[in-house]
């Protein structure tokens, strides 16, 4: 019986924890193991922690390592793992009880990367999000799939994976925002088989912490930065993959398309520098046009990106 290792990196979510953490108690199916990383939390999010590990040893395994980022954390767990599957959680979500049962039967066919279904909690609402379903397929064809019809798309606590897929050169990118973009599209194109599933299973609790709420300016110019080095990262990597033509292209526009809207954010007087980032890559003739629309779209693009910007909102 294969067993699923879960990932739970904890920096100060002292309130959201406890949720958290039964939730991984409640699960029907108990062929797991936790793995919590307390990345340096200030809070008193280790005192939750230990109650846990000391009440089911058998299932918590803790580890205490200096904050450097959940990217790392996630990392370090991986590194952990003793699991054939990886699911991860944000130790301020929780998963629904029946989600590693309802996950196994496509374990049990060995596939690579299994999706599930998120839900947004907010202020106690509850709401389902959708996205395409799937039997299983190779993972490009799954990546054009998804690209541009999932908003979860690109969410690592949506996926199951299998272990052996985090290879050296297959981890988050330490030191950087928007980490699941940078890794989690590049995972499912590599992958040989993917399935797409309408199991509902986690809750993303959105909290005024969310960087992508952050108010703070110098944390919105790095996102940016950040994301145009996991575009130049994207580059490298789709280089040397046999896809087709039309994949590849597909997947520069999605990088394209998030440099862009993260551009939004930066204040125009501040824009010029990184325009001219964008135009050194030529980034621009990554966008198509399919319509008369896009088109005129793609012209004004070309001429002005700050125009472009204005008209896409």
């Amino acid at each position: 019986m294969q067993k699923i290792s879960i990932i739970v990196p904890v920096y100060n979510t002292k309130e959201q924890l406890d949720k958290c953490l039964s939730s991984i108690v409640s699960q029907k199916d108990n062929n797991i193991e936790a793995i919590i990383v307390n990345d340096g939390s200030t809070d008193s999010s280790e005192d939750i922690i230990l109650q846990y590990v000391n009440k089911y040893p058998n299932l918590f395994y803790y580890y205490k390592k200096e904050n450097t980022g959940v990217s790392d954390a996630r990392n370090f767990g991986l590194d952990k793992a003793k699991g054939d599957y990886i699911l991860f959680i944000d130790s301020d979500d929780y998963i629904d009880e029946h989600l590693i049962e309802n996950l196994k039967k496509h374990m049990d066919s060995n596939t690579e990367i299994i999706k599930f279904k998120a839900s947004f909690v907010e202020q106690g609402k509850i709401t389902k999000i959708d996205g395409p379903i799937f039997n299983q397929t190779t993972g490009e064809n799954a990546f054009n799939l998804l690209v541009g019809k999932d908003i979860m798309f690109d969410a690592v606590w949506v996926y199951l994976f299998k272990k052996d897929l985090f290879t050296k050169n297959m981890r988050f990118r330490t030191g950087t925002y928007h980490e699941d973009f940078g890794l989690i599209p590049l995972m499912v194109l590599n992958a040989k088989s993917v399935i797409s599933t309408d199991i509902q299973g986690y809750y993303y609790v959105q909290t005024t912490n969310s960087i992508t709420r952050n108010k703070d300016y110098e944390k919105t110019i790095k996102s940016f930065e950040d994301t145009l080095l996991h575009y130049d990262n994207m580059l490298q990597f789709i280089s040397n993959l046999s896809v087709s033509k039309t994949t590849k292209e597909n997947v520069k526009r999605y990088y394209t398309n998030a440099v862009l809207l993260r551009l939004e954010a930066i204040k125009k007087e501040d824009r010029k520098q990184y325009i001219k980032q964008i135009k050194k890559r030529r980034m621009i003739q990554n966008i198509k046009a399919n319509n008369l629309k896009q088109l005129v779209k793609r012209i004004i693009l070309d001429i002005n990106i700050n125009w472009y910007l204005k008209i896409r909102k």
